[in-house]
């Protein structure tokens, strides 16, 4: 299969973190204490941003990580050098996820090399922002509800006849399914289906063992953000709106992610955890 190419490209996205000042701070912050130990962790868009804090995190927790990304080759490498750094192995699988062959492929890929696979992390995205609901293309709003929404099930899917007894899936809502986004109305509708999608999943796969949740961020710096289309005014007071007054950092959602997938969590299932600077939200 050819390498995949985007069906629309409207802006930057998705996005090089290798291009983006200031960087974002990607690193684990403590010593691991093997809660992953064994694991095999398949993370969608895990070359830069949140999805790379997960895929060094978990790899310093003690599992393998399969890298999913869309198109920068420079930021996946990058992502699989990390994770061999912490002494895991590592696969880097060019994928899009809005395309239902292309998930099964890189599901396919992660089970040839590891022959198991514990741990989906739904994280892809991307959103377009526009003030305007007029100027939502339909091209646009279907292709931030392949990538976010549908790119989920199709990724589930790929996986459930891998997942046993004791696998997670973990997907990436966001701050913005709860408190509404005046600029970003195709995204926050997806985030609101992710959320369903969530506590419904954990209510078809509890039975077989397998736990799902999900992490809800608020405004966290990425390359998704400034390659996403927002304008220069509003990034120059990114994140300033939350209580805490200033923007998060992948390190500080990744810790999240971890506990949802690994043995902490045992009792949790169907819930969404919300590191956002502060903001107070209903569930």
């Amino acid at each position: 299969m050819s390498d995949p190419q985007p069906r629309i490209h409207e802006d930057a996205l998705p996005g090089h973190e290798s291009r983006l000042e200031p960087k974002p701070a990607w690193q684990p912050r403590f010593p691991g204490s093997g809660r992953l130990a064994g694991k095999v962790a398949l993370v969608t868009g895990g070359d830069s941003g949140i999805g790379r804090a997960v895929a060094a995190l978990f790899a310093r927790e003690g599992a393998d990580v399969a890298i999913v990304y869309l198109l920068e080759d420079d930021d996946a490498d990058e992502t699989r050098q990390i994770v061999e750094a912490e002494g895991r192995e590592a696969l880097t699988v060019r994928a899009d996820v809005g395309d239902k062959v292309q998930c099964e492929r890189a599901v396919g890929a992660t089970i040839e090399r590891f022959a198991r696979l514990d741990i989906l992390i739904n994280n892809a995205g991307e959103q377009h922002p526009d003030d305007d609901i007029t100027d939502i293309t339909e091209e646009q709003l279907r292709r931030t509800f392949q990538t976010n929404i549908l790119g989920m099930f199709f990724m589930v899917q790929a996986a459930r006849p891998y997942l046993g007894p004791g696998a997670t899936i973990v997907n990436c809502t966001s701050v913005t399914m709860y408190k509404g986004s005046a600029g970003l109305l195709d995204y926050s509708a997806t985030k609101g289906a992710i959320t369903a999608f969530t506590r419904s999943l954990s209510e078809n796969l509890i039975n077989d063992g397998i736990r799902v949740n999900a992490v809800a961020p608020g405004p966290i710096w990425t390359p998704l953000n400034p390659c996403g289309g927002a304008p220069e005014e509003k990034l120059a007071h990114f994140g300033e709106s939350t209580p805490m007054g200033r923007p998060g950092h992948p390190n500080e959602v990744a810790p999240s992610f971890l506990f949802l997938a690994c043995e902490d969590a045992s009792y949790m299932s169907g819930q969404v955890l919300h590191p956002n600077g502060g903001i107070v939200i209903g569930s």
